[in-house]
């Protein structure tokens, strides 16, 4: 009996301590995502001899994602905000660094098109070298799989650079699969080439990798943009917007607290992302007035992203139901986004 009193008054106590531990700490094989914030960008752009110093902010949203234990996944599903996602939809399987590497990737990459389209629009001198395409991901059977890794840069293939993705695209059109190709890469700022065959893509030859373009922007004058730790490259529009208005001083913000998202290319074309619903509160939190959304008219492809609607379609959705005196306005490029704040103004 006395034996069983002591497991009693150390033991049960001893397992709740454990069960509380794992509870809390436990990590399991998913992400939770949810609002995170909206962050002014005044301190994160610095353009010589051009300082922001008008009132208002154009506002860069992001959302909060984290690893899953027991007890917030069970808090997750209270939480009409928050969504679970496996790790593997999350980070494509790779480790933590290389998920970091790409994410700081889009982000830099997103602010260098974003600098382009800005100084382009201002009249201002710029000029854009395109590097290669960076590797996001890579097919499981690709032949390259064992050479190539997520986070290279292809900068040629048998020898012939381009200067847009679509370039390499329409080369490897002109091949067939299994027919061996020379890529020469950028690894850790070392050359290297690989020889491989292609592989077969829905009938037509590939790589089998997922890139981005890697574009490399100088301008005059000189900008320099510090993103913190916001990752990513669902920024581009709201950072094109900033570094346009304090470029050009016309300050067609106008006092108004300005947040938004979207990817920017070098066209001034705006893409969608995911996760609009959880900026939309992240913007509305932050005091946000007006909110710029991706706005592709729908189809059957931009329609799988958020579950079967579009980007503006979400952002509509969730403004209405938590954000109703937030301002949703959709935009396709880069110009719209300036004509709506310049006849708002």
């Amino acid at each position: 009996m006395k034996k069983k009193h002591r497991f009693i008054k150390w033991g049960l106590p001893f397992i709740l301590v454990i069960g509380l531990l794992a509870g809390f700490f436990w990590p399991i094989n998913s992400y939770i995502e949810t609002p995170g914030g909206a962050s002014d960008l005044k301190p994160f752009v610095q353009i010589a001899g051009h300082p922001d110093k008008t009132k208002g902010k154009y506002m860069i949203t992001y959302v909060q994602l984290a690893g899953a234990t027991p007890f917030k996944l069970l808090a997750a599903h209270f939480d009409p905000h928050a969504s679970i996602d496996k790790a593997q939809d999350i980070t494509g399987g790779v480790d933590n660094a290389t998920y970091n590497q790409v994410q700081n990737f889009y982000m830099q990459n997103a602010i260098n098109e974003a600098v382009a389209v800005a100084f382009k629009a201002a009249d201002k001198p710029v000029t854009s070298k395109y590097i290669g395409i960076f590797i996001t991901d890579i097919n499981p059977k690709s032949h390259f799989n064992k050479t190539l890794k997520v986070g290279d840069t292809v900068t040629k293939v048998d020898g012939q650079h381009f200067d847009n993705a679509k370039g390499y695209q329409t080369f490897l059109a002109t091949k067939k699969p299994n027919d061996e190709v020379t890529v020469t890469y950028i690894r850790n700022q070392k050359m290297h080439t690989t020889t491989q065959k292609l592989m077969d893509i829905g009938g037509r030859a590939g790589l089998g990798i997922v890139l981005a373009d890697n574009v490399d922007v100088s301008t005059t004058p000189t900008v320099k943009v510090d993103p913190g730790s916001i990752g990513g490259p669902s920024g581009g529009l709201m950072f094109s917007l900033q570094i346009y208005d304090q470029l050009t001083g016309k300050n067609i913000r106008n006092g108004r607290n300005i947040a938004g998202t979207g990817t920017i290319a070098l066209d001034g074309s705006v893409g969608e992302i995911g996760g609009i619903d959880k900026k939309i509160i992240a913007a509305k939190n932050a005091g946000a007035t007006i909110f710029f959304a991706p706005y592709i008219p729908p189809t059957k492809i931009n329609k799988l992203i958020d579950g079967g609607a579009t980007n503006y379609q979400v952002a509509v959705a969730t403004a209405k139901k938590y954000a109703p005196d937030l301002k949703v306005v959709p935009v396709t490029n880069f110009a719209e986004a300036i004509k709506y704040l310049e006849q708002t103004k």
